[in-house]
């Protein structure tokens, strides 16, 4: 069985440096507090992430506010 890391922070990222380390992220903003499995939502999302821009020249993709809408259903309650 692997072992689950946890990261807390103040904005949703998804992080090349992250990718394969099963890292629950625990975002809190003005907007809730919510958690998401890292690996999962860039497993199902590898292709969009591979192709942004920013992951390409930053390693990394982040929003501010909420989890975006095409990754909420993968939200841990």
């Amino acid at each position: 069985m692997s072992k689950l890391n946890s990261l807390t922070t103040k904005r949703f990222v998804i992080r090349k440096s992250l990718i394969g380390t099963n890292t629950v992220v625990t975002m809190t903003t003005k907007k809730g507090t919510y958690k998401y499995n890292h690996d999962d939502i860039y497993s199902e999302f590898q292709e969009k992430f591979e192709t942004m821009e920013c992951f390409q020249k930053y390693g990394n993709y982040t929003n501010s506010n909420v989890i975006p809408a095409f990754a909420r259903h993968l939200e841990i309650k």
